[in-house]
C-alpha cells in the first residue's frame, strides 16, 4: 500500500495534486463530471476587491505545446465570492480550499485576503504578485523582491490563515524574490506562473490577442519550472508548491523530487477536463514503479 498523504502548511492532503487557479473555476462544472473530493485541493479563481470583467476577446492563442491566456482576472469580486461561491464550493467539496487573490495595489490585497482569512473553507490564501495578463496589477509587484515583500508583509498582519505567495517566472532571480517573501513572513510560495509570450497573425501582421501579450502555459513550461522550483526550494525552509506544465503523475514526482510539497495542475485541465481526477488515479501506478511508498518521502529528493 502506498501513501500518497503530504501537509501543506499544517494542513493534511490526501493528495499533493491541487488545480490550479483559472482553470478550474470555483470547481461548480468539472464536479458535474466527476467526484472532485478525490483531490487534495483546489485554489480557485483569482478573486479582486471588484468584479472585473476581463480583457477584450479573444483572450486564447494556441502554441506548439502550449497556450496562450490573456483572460485578465475576470471574477465577480470578493464579495459575490463569499456570498455565493464559497457556500456553492462547501456543497462539492469537503476539505479546505486554496483562495487565489490578486490586487491592484497593497491595500486591494489586504482587504481581500482579510475578508477571505474568515470564510471556513479556505485554507490557505494563495497572493497572486505574478499575474501578466492585467495592466498595472499582478506582476509589477511580483518583478522586484521589495514589493513582493511589502504585499507579503501587510497580508500576514492581517491573516491567521497560511499566506502562499504565487511567483512570477519572469524575473531575472525567483530566487531572489523567493527569500524576500519569506524574510517578509510567507507561509509558503507557488511557483510558476505563466512566462510573458505572443504570437502574431500573418494575415493582418498584428498581435493574435488584443492584449498583445498573453501568459504561456502547458508541456513547453515544465522544464523551466521545474528548474525554478528545485533553486527555490534550495534557498528557502518553507514549503513549495510547483506548478507549470503539469500533466502526469511522473510530473507530479518530478516536481516533488525537485521540492515541491504539493503541485498544482493547470491548463491540462483545459484540454482534457478529467485531467486532474485521471493524475490522481496514476499516482499510485507510478509510485509502485519508482519504488516510491510515500510521496512526502520524496520532497527535495534530487537534492
Amino acid at each position: 500500500m502506498v501513501n500518497t498523504q503530504v501537509s501543506l502548511c499544517g494542513i493534511r492532503l490526501k493528495n499533493p495534486v491541487m488545480a490550479a487557479s483559472g482553470t478550474f473555476g470555483f470547481g461548480q462544472e468539472f464536479a458535474r463530471l466527476y467526484d472532485i473530493n478525490c483531490l487534495g485541493s483546489f485554489s480557485f479563481k483569482g478573486t479582486t476587491l471588484h468584479k472585473r470583467d476581463g480583457n477584450p476577446t479573444p483572450r486564447i492563442a494556441e502554441t506548439p505545446c502550449g497556450m496562450l491566456n490573456a483572460v485578465g482576472l475576470q471574477n465577480p469580486g470578493v464579495e459575490k465570492v463569499i456570498e455565493e461561491e464559497l457556500p456553492g464550493i462547501a456543497k462539492i467539496f469537503n476539505a479546505p480550499v486554496m483562495a487565489n487573490v490578486s490586487g491592484f495595489s497593497v491595500s486591494d490585497y489586504v482587504w481581500v485576503c482579510e475578508l477571505l482569512d474568515q470564510c471556513e473553507q479556505v485554507g490557505w490564501l494563495e497572493v497572486n504578485v505574478s499575474c501578466p495578463n492585467v495592466h498595472g496589477g499582478g506582476m509589477s509587484f511580483g518583478t522586484q523582491a521589495s514589493s513582493a515583500a511589502e504585499v507579503t508583509r501587510e497580508v500576514k498582519k492581517v491573516c491567521k490563515k497560511p499566506v502562499i505567495i504565487k511567483l512570477s517566472p519572469n524575473v531575472t532571480d525567483i530566487v531572489e524574490i523567493a527569500k524576500a517573501c519569506e524574510g517578509a513572513g510567507a507561509d509558503g510560495l507557488s511557483l510558476i506562473n505563466t512566462l510573458l509570450g505572443m504570437r502574431l497573425n500573418l494575415k493582418t501582421r498584428k498581435p493574435l490577442l488584443p492584449f498583445v501579450t498573453g501568459g504561456l502555459s502547458g508541456p513547453a513550461v515544465f522544464p523551466v519550472a521545474l528548474r525554478m522550483v528545485y533553486q527555490v526550494y534550495k534557498a528557502v525552509k518553507i514549503p513549495v508548491i510547483g506548478m507549470g506544465g503539469v500533466s502526469s503523475a511522473e510530473d507530479v514526482i518530478e516536481m516533488m523530487l525537485a521540492g515541491a510539497t504539493a503541485v498544482q495542475v493547470g491548463s491540462a485541465n483545459l484540454v482534457n477536463p478529467y485531467a486532474c481526477r485521471d493524475i490522481v488515479k496514476d499516482l499510485p501506478r507510478a509510485m509502485a514503479e519508482y519504488n516510491i511508498t510515500s510521496l512526502e518521502q520524496i520532497i527535495g529528493g534530487a537534492h
